[in-house]
């Protein structure tokens, strides 16, 4: 379950082959001061289409199923009432931004320790943040609370009645204490929701056998009852294991509806100074993330506000146009970012001979330059594999996505166009279960940048990040950030 849709997927053991697949978008709700949600009826309509779908297509197949898992993605808020009904009828999603303000106030005053204790400083998709901000707007909802799941563990909630999640996803939201692999106190108390600590689910790892499918889920999703349904991780996590990432330390750039760039390694103190820590289940590594709230977002905007008919058209009629959009540029912010403070979208350098096409550019350019600056940042740390880096995630299907990415960077990926690798992760937990250690690898090939733009390349990233960084003061100006 990512930020835009829900997909199932069977995979066959040992050959990794995709034997079914279906699912759909989600119907995301776009609220006043920056707020989405996402209503629990679709989310349960959502599931029962893609389960039903697979179930059919596999046909007598269905009953070879071992185990299951599901995955998604991390933060966001999913507060479970008494009777098992998300409150408020519907989940927030992480791109939520109506709690931009409570985390710069709380950064100011706590960021530092906070980074110590949970691996990273208060922002606004946190689920501790959106619960204090939907508890101040209704302050009936807090005392109807009784877990704390995240997207995952709700659609195992769902499948199994079972509450549960795993250290990936609760570090992830910032509330895993790095030291002790526990919730942190700390966290839900500077957020001013200490109740909230003691709703969390219990952490299992990875692999660990949640429940079996119940006989409602079994009824209403078209499973066979008594699947067991394993314990499985965040979406980055469960692509990072698809790939081998999780093993062999290269760093991976998720082209999805998030800018994520992340890598594994060993865990260090002090701290290196990274967008975020998260502890998954491992104590001897780290998942070392740089990232920001907005990657294909801003493609998927773009199609929409400039009257494409998909993402796949912004990015033909983008190719139409020489790198850097003879002078145009646009800042990828469309659903905010921490850096520059209050960072938001917006095309700088606009001019009358500029067409459709040069905005496809610019934001196709400033999409991939903002990876290319994450992955850096990661690289200077010594954190990965110098000159390893996998693609990703619903952008890295289109070869030349990968391939300007490369070019900024100055070195080849490996694109993998498997958009199924967040699934195939999680069918990786799901095999662990069964005590087989299977992680079903996703096809990859190696882009190599193109010789010709190397300095281009070069020039076009210096000149757009040096736009970035001049724009911190105009952004803190126009959101009260103070920077």
């Amino acid at each position: 379950m990512g930020s835009t849709g829900l997909k199932a997927v069977a995979f066959e053991a040992g050959s990794g082959a995709t034997l079914a697949a279906a699912g759909g978008a989600l119907p995301y709700r776009q609220l006043p001061q920056g707020g989405c949600e996402l209503a629990a009826d679709a989310i349960a309509s959502a599931l029962a289409h893609a389960l039903q779908g697979v179930a059919q297509q596999l046909g007598e197949r269905l009953r070879d199923l071992r185990a299951l898992s599901c995955t998604g993605h991390g933060a966001g808020l999913y507060l479970v009432d008494e009777g098992g009904r998300l409150l408020g009828a519907s989940a927030v999603a992480s791109t939520d931004q109506r709690a931009a303000a409570s985390a710069r106030a709380l950064g100011q005053r706590l960021g530092d320790a906070l980074y110590d204790e949970v691996g990273c400083r208060p922002w606004s998709g946190q689920s501790s943040l959106i619960a204090a901000e939907r508890f101040q707007a209704d302050p009936a909802l807090r005392g109807r609370v009784r877990h704390l799941l995240f997207a995952k563990d709700y659609l195992a909630f769902l499948l199994t009645g079972q509450v549960a999640t795993d250290a990936s996803d609760a570090s992830t939201a910032g509330l895993l204490n790095l030291k002790t692999g526990g919730w942190s106190a700390m966290a839900f108390e500077a957020a001013g929701v200490a109740d909230l600590h003691g709703q969390a689910a219990p952490l299992l790892v990875a692999g660990a056998v949640v429940g079996q499918v119940s006989a409602p889920a079994a009824a209403a999703f078209g499973l066979p009852a008594g699947v067991p349904v394993a314990m499985g991780a965040i979406d980055l996590l469960a692509s990072l294991r698809a790939v081998g990432a999780e093993r062999v330390g290269h760093a991976v750039a998720v082209l999805g509806t998030w800018c994520v760039n992340a890598v594994v390694a060993p865990a260090r103190e002090p701290k290196p100074q990274v967008g975020a820590i998260v502890r998954f289940g491992d104590p001897d590594r780290r998942l070392y993330l740089e990232n920001s709230p907005s990657s294909m977002a801003n493609v998927a905007w773009a199609a929409r506000a400039l009257q494409f008919s998909d993402a796949a058209a912004v990015v033909d009629s983008a190719m139409s146009v020489p790198l850097g959009a003879e002078g145009l540029r646009f800042l990828p912010f469309i659903n905010g970012g921490n850096w520059p403070p209050g960072a938001s979208a917006g095309f700088v350098g606009l001019q009358g001979h500029h067409s459709r096409a040069h905005m496809a550019r610019a934001v196709v350019d400033g999409v991939a330059a903002w990876h290319a600056w994450h992955l850096k940042r990661l690289a200077a740390q010594g954190l990965g594999v110098a000159g390893r880096v996998a693609a990703l995630g619903g952008g890295a299907r289109d070869r030349r996505m990968a391939q300007l990415l490369a070019g900024l960077l100055g070195h080849a990926v490996e694109r993998c166009g498997d958009d199924e690798t967040g699934a195939r992760g999680a069918a990786g937990y799901a095999a662990l279960s069964q005590g087989v250690d299977d992680c079903l690898p996703a096809p990859c090939e190696r882009v190599e940048p193109d010789p010709g733009q190397q300095a281009a390349h070069a020039d076009f990233y210096a000149q757009f990040h040096a736009l970035v960084d001049s724009m911190a003061p105009a952004f803190a100006q126009v959101t009260g950030a103070a920077r």
